[in-house]
């Protein structure tokens, strides 16, 4: 690839970045990436919390049920 071709790739691909980031829809993508982000930190956190709690249910559920047999 010679050096002007280069360039014009290179100034192509700046002006397409000057277009995005001007435009509406770079800001609002990067706020919905950033919210996705936040709602599945949140979710990985509930569910964790959520499934010690069903752990420890279990486990004395568990304990007190006498073991059958036959």
């Amino acid at each position: 690839m010679e050096v002007r071709e280069r360039s014009a790739t290179v100034n192509a691909f700046c002006e397409r970045l000057r277009e995005f980031v001007r435009s509406e829809e770079g800001p609002t993508a990067t706020e919905y990436a950033v919210l996705i982000a936040v709602i599945c930190v949140a979710v990985i956190g509930a569910l964790s919390s959520f499934g010690q709690h069903m752990d420890n249910l279990y486990t004395s559920i568990a304990s007190t049920v006498p073991a059958g047999g036959s």
